[in-house]
């Protein structure tokens, strides 16, 4: 898929141009358990937070499969950059599925960075002028230190007192993020927890998670056969798999870079590549990679051919997603897990720098909904005609 769209085109191009720097950063970024606000600085620049925004607020408003080779890029620079790009990204549409007044507030300066925890770990409280007051933890928040808005879960209890998950767009400046973010993978992705502490939210920012989910929110002005009304897991699937489709692009270059004048300790191979062993397992890699982006076309046409038609997905459809999505993002991990096999054991120095992308795609592949057998077992069951047995579809 290629884009027509110059703008578009141009943030491409801008952050292919980034890849070096972007790369330079990984170490800082670990060690700081944050991303350098440089990289920030220069994706804003580019446009990259632009990309979901829509046109008639100053964004790009670009098609999916083109945001995903942006994100795709951004990551085989730094990881943990693509990472927090990506979510950023992904759950910038988010906003658009709510009602029109609620655009206006968040697009308004035509480039926005969101976080999401779709735990619903919060409850919502009414307040008797119709606005809800928000309480609560949510873990794991990539991007927290440099997001704009948080899109955060919460239990809401109906009439009956059952309660039920909404979706609550919440300002950072409200929000408090605590400093507990230390791990051996993904540290530069700064995924600390956030609390809401009794923060007041407009009724006009409070939706239903299912209807998120579902893609049918609210009253608003970009309905039908747009190009751009996505089903949400789906998209966010489609998303999150460039991320770790590009990590493993970026593990494979940095593989190669690395081994012209290497030798094979305690053998007579004084050059690898000349290694039959080194050469399978090359071809190993670079096919699973292949494979993986390969697959990914067949996700990013569904998705656009139900945009354009104004159509939504069939729940074997989403489940298909969901199973494509993690069968490419495990293609991905395998190849570099392949390569980092092939690398002998001086590559577990903290100065090569493959070692950070091997740590962070490992840790990464855990995340619940990208997570291989859990989605495996979605779509095999969509397979046989039995009920996908998840809401997140």
């Amino acid at each position: 898929m290629s884009t027509t769209d110059s703008a578009v085109a141009a943030v491409l191009d801008e952050v292919k141009a980034l890849v070096p720097t972007l790369r330079e950063s990984g170490a800082e970024a670990e060690e700081r358990r944050w991303i350098p606000e440089e990289n920030i600085e220069l994706l804003d620049k580019a446009g990259v937070f632009q990309l979901n925004v829509p046109r008639r607020f100053g964004g790009l408003e670009a098609p999916v499969a083109d945001q995903v080779k942006i994100l795709a890029e951004i990551a085989r620079g730094d990881s943990a950059t693509g990472w927090v790009s990506m979510i950023w990204v992904s759950s910038s549409w988010v906003p658009s599925l709510f009602p029109d007044r609620t655009q206006e507030e968040v697009y308004a300066g035509g480039s926005v960075r969101v976080s999401t925890g779709f735990t619903p770990t919060g409850t919502l409280t009414p307040t008797e002028d119709g606005a809800f007051t928000l309480s609560g933890s949510w873990k794991w928040i990539s991007g927290s230190r440099g997001a704009n808005w948080a899109l955060l879960a919460a239990l809401l209890p109906g009439p009956d007192g059952t309660p039920a998950p909404f979706a609550a767009l919440v300002p950072f400046s409200e929000l408090t993020i605590a400093d507990d973010w230390h791990t051996s993978a993904a540290a530069g992705t700064g995924s600390s927890t956030v609390t809401a502490d009794a923060v007041t939210v407009p009724a006009r920012r409070v939706v239903s998670l299912l209807e998120v989910l579902d893609g049918s929110t609210g009253d608003r002005s970009n309905t039908g056969a747009t190009g751009r009304n996505y089903a949400f897991i789906p998209f966010f699937m489609a998303q999150g798999a460039s991320a770790y489709i590009g990590i493993a692009q970026g593990a494979y270059e940095l593989f190669l870079d690395r081994l012209p004048g290497r030798g094979i300790t305690y053998t007579s191979w004084t050059d690898q590549s000349q290694s039959p062993v080194t050469q399978i397992q090359v071809a190993g890699a670079a096919n699973k990679i292949a494979a993986a982006e390969a697959l990914q076309e067949t996700w990013l046409r569904l998705l656009q051919r139900h945009a354009d038609a104004g159509t939504a997905p069939s729940l074997e459809e989403r489940a298909a997603v969901r199973g494509k999505a993690a069968y490419a993002i495990q293609l991905a991990k395998e190849a570099v897990d392949e390569l980092f096999e092939a690398s002998g054991a001086s590559v577990i120095m903290r100065d090569v720098p493959f070692q950070r992308y091997h740590r962070d795609i490992q840790g990464l592949a855990l995340h619940a909904l990208f997570a291989f057998r859990t989605n495996q077992e979605v779509h095999g069951r969509a397979i046989l005609g039995l009920a996908p047995d998840t809401l997140f579809l």
